[in-house]
């Protein structure tokens, strides 16, 4: 499993969703700072007279330039003709004495970024230009090189009155530009809702689709505009296309968003808060994953068990993989199991066929949903990779304390790389904390002199293709790179054993060690009966009942004698660290 796990989660869900939000508010933001903002459109200056008199508004100089017809014709570096100039002027005079005196066509000429001398006038807010050219002819649905419409400038831009001026002179409701998005689903978009009532009065679709099958009422959900989501239900907007967006229907939108409000005006015009995406996610899973608690709330009473049943996850695995504790509150009171396991059909879209919140919130590292979902009741043994080898991997002590203080299972066999002895030995070789921690918990340490060779020399190299499937403590141990940690890791395993034997390959290795002198003297010498009284007791009470600490506290035992049974003297993590909460 890597460690991206719980990064991924949901990934396929919303990559697309979360890049094109992205891409919507560049676009957006280029198109009105940039490419439509009248301080970008600045004319430049030009030496060239007559569009210095249009400047300056010298109408006498115009009278005489405008006699010369070649100069009507004459193109600056931004592609403008005199026509141009004399729009983002703010003198009706200018424009009439230029218009009148232009070659037929000029009216429609474009700049280098398609703009005519309408859409200028339009981003400049001069109304009195844009009548003048509307009632001259000029079409009002010319769009410039980035496909914006003289409507849709005047929306980006907030300028009412010349959007009123244009749709009054036919301009067209509904042509769509980039994204395929009509100018409705710019003022939903923005939430611009004297625009939107303005469109829809004028007979704009409310249900027109963009290029990712959003409506203006997915994108108006979206991004919060409560008013505009209300005028375009009133205008009777859908709240699901036939062709379904990829991200889902609106109230998916608006459940990923977090507007409750708006959440609540959805339900009550009918919106179905148990029907599912094509992988199964319902809205309160997008609003769990997102951590939107007041949203979570108004969805968890009209969200059916048997509806979550059937998408095969649970809201606490979308809350857990988010990291959002608060949701996995909410959740649990709410009555969901933290042991609802994935759907083996949900399963397979992830590498690590993880089944429970609890491994999600593991992978996060984080430690308050980990303890939550523990203390609900969550079961720390039911992934196929363990819990446990997820925080050994990380390093991460508390995790790994409060995992085995709900009983995580240290005895664990990794799937793959399989070895002789428990898998979590070989996450803590370097690190006495996370040994002590294992072994305390009763990690089989038996297992680890288990050698199949015996008195026998090995016979083969170790790492090599000729290596057995299951690989043996002292083919691991002896290896060039971790052999320095040999004599150090048999040491610590010698208090929580008896008698043990090496194999000549181990036996080897650890005399290079200084520790050597020191493990002898213990083999040499009988074991205090205490100490054996203790591996008794606790073999007998087996591993189950090692792992949950909870039943040592029952035993009739004196506190002190409690402490020995659980190696209280060897427990490093506890001298200092913290405690959970």
């Amino acid at each position: 499993m890597s460690t991206e796990t719980t990064e991924d989660f949901y990934e396929s869900e919303d990559e697309d969703e979360a890049t094109q939000y992205v891409i919507e508010q560049s676009l957006m933001q280029y198109r009105k700072l940039k490419g439509l903002n009248p301080s970008d459109l600045k004319p430049s200056k030009d030496p060239d007279e007559i569009f210095k008199a249009i400047k300056e508004g010298d109408e006498v100089a115009l009278r005489k330039l405008t006699e010369q017809l070649e100069l009507l014709s004459r193109v600056d570096e931004r592609g403008w003709i005199p026509l141009h100039e004399a729009a983002v002027k703010d003198d009706r005079r200018i424009l009439e004495m230029l218009f009148s005196a232009s070659p037929p066509g000029a009216a429609q000429c474009r700049s280098l970024k398609g703009e005519t001398p309408l859409f200028l006038a339009v981003v400049h807010g001069i109304r009195e230009n844009a009548t003048f050219l509307l009632q001259n002819g000029c079409d009002p649905d010319v769009q410039n090189d980035e496909q914006d419409s003289p409507l849709v400038a005047a929306i980006l831009n907030d300028q009412y009155d010349l959007a009123t001026l244009l749709l009054r002179y036919n301009a067209k409701t509904d042509q769509t530009g980039p994204l395929n998005r009509t100018a409705l689903h710019e003022s939903a978009f923005l939430g611009l809702d004297n625009f939107v009532h303005l469109l829809l009065e004028s007979g704009a679709d409310p249900n027109a689709l963009d290029i990712k099958k959003k409506t203006p009422l997915s994108l108006a959900a979206q991004n919060g505009h409560l008013n505009v989501v209300e005028a375009l239900l009133q205008k009777g907007a859908r709240l699901w296309s036939e062709s379904e967006s990829e991200s889902g229907t609106t109230l998916f939108d608006a459940a990923a968003s977090g507007h409750p409000d708006i959440i609540t005006l959805l339900l009550d015009h009918g919106a179905d808060p148990n029907l599912q995406l094509h992988n199964g996610h319902l809205p309160i899973h997008r609003a769990a994953y997102h951590g939107h608690r007041l949203a979570l709330e108004v969805l968890i009473p009209v969200t059916k068990m048997q509806a979550v049943k059937e998408s095969g996850m649970s809201p606490l695995h979308s809350a857990a993989a988010g990291g959002h504790t608060q949701c996995v509150e909410i959740l649990l009171k709410a009555g969901y199991d933290p042991n609802f396991m994935l759907h083996p059909r949900v399963r397979r879209s992830y590498d690590d066929d993880h089944r429970s919140a609890l491994f999600l919130a593991v992978s996060n590292s984080d430690l308050h949903c980990t303890h939550l979902l523990l203390e609900s009741g969550a079961m720390v043994n039911q992934d196929p990779i363990s819990c446990l080898q997820v925080a050994l991997r990380q390093g991460n002590y508390e995790l790994i304390n409060i995992l085995l203080r709900y009983g995580a299972n240290v005895n664990y066999y990794s799937r793959v790389n399989t070895t002789h002895f428990p898998s979590a030995l070989q996450y803590a070789l370097n690190d006495e904390v996370m040994l002590r921690m294992i072994l305390n918990h009763g990690y089989d340490v038996k297992r680890c002199f288990d050698c199949p060779f015996g008195e026998s020399s090995h016979g083969y190299a170790p790492w090599t293709t000729s290596v057995f499937k299951d690989m043996v403590f002292c083919e691991v141990i002896t290896v060039s790179w971790l052999k320095h940690l040999s004599a150090q890791v048999v040491r610590i395993m010698l208090d929580y054993t008896d008698h043990v034997s090496f194999c000549p390959k181990l036996k080897e290795t650890l005399q290079e060690q200084k520790q050597w002198p020191e493990i002898c003297h213990i083999l040499r010498n009988a074991r205090s009966l205490k100490h054996l009284c203790r591996l008794q007791i606790r073999e007998h009470l087996n591993c189950l009942r090692l792992r949950a600490p909870v039943f040592i506290n029952f035993l009739p035992l004196p506190p002190r004698l409690k402490d020995y049974l659980r190696f209280k003297e060897f427990d490093v993590y506890s001298r200092g660290s913290m405690v959970i909460p």
